[in-house]
């Protein structure tokens, strides 16, 4: 069978994204349409991103990579921009922990459940709450006890 013919359902999302021109980029929309933490969607992207890579370092791209770069591009750059957050969010993370390890010396269970409210606050904000308010001061604002 061929992949232009292959049923539009999540089992041949992967075959169908292998295919050519206007069924590459149907595929490449629904898996789009998936919601941001679907499993099948982040494995897909990170396959993307190498195909994506590999074509793209190619030395003479023919008419058919130049399409598959352009095809593969939007999820290449939503994966990107999702990593990056993650990355970010990470980071942020750290920072607040290291925070509360150098001010209280150590993170117990009660401090560890105030970390995810204090990173909805920006950077700034945090940064200064975790440095001018006690302990208490802490657990009591963000849910601690």
């Amino acid at each position: 069978m061929a992949i232009n013919k292959l049923p539009l359902t999540l089992e041949t999302l992967w075959l169908r994204i292998l295919g050519k021109g206007e069924t590459q980029r149907q595929a490449i929309r629904e898996l789009l349409s998936l919601p941001q933490n679907n499993r099948l969607r982040q494995n897909i992207q990170e396959l993307i991103t190498s195909w994506r890579i590999t074509v793209i370092n190619q030395t003479n791209l023919t008419a058919d990579d130049q399409e598959v770069i352009m095809n593969l591009s939007q999820a290449y750059l939503e994966w990107r921009e999702a990593t990056l957050q993650v990355g970010q969010k990470e980071g942020r993370r750290q920072v607040v922990e290291n925070l509360l390890r150098v001010r209280f010396g150590s993170l117990n269970e009660e401090l560890e459940q105030i970390i995810e409210p204090l990173l909805q606050l920006s950077p700034q904000e945090y940064s200064r709450l975790l440095l001018e308010l006690s302990r208490d001061e802490l657990l009591a604002r963000f849910g601690g006890g």
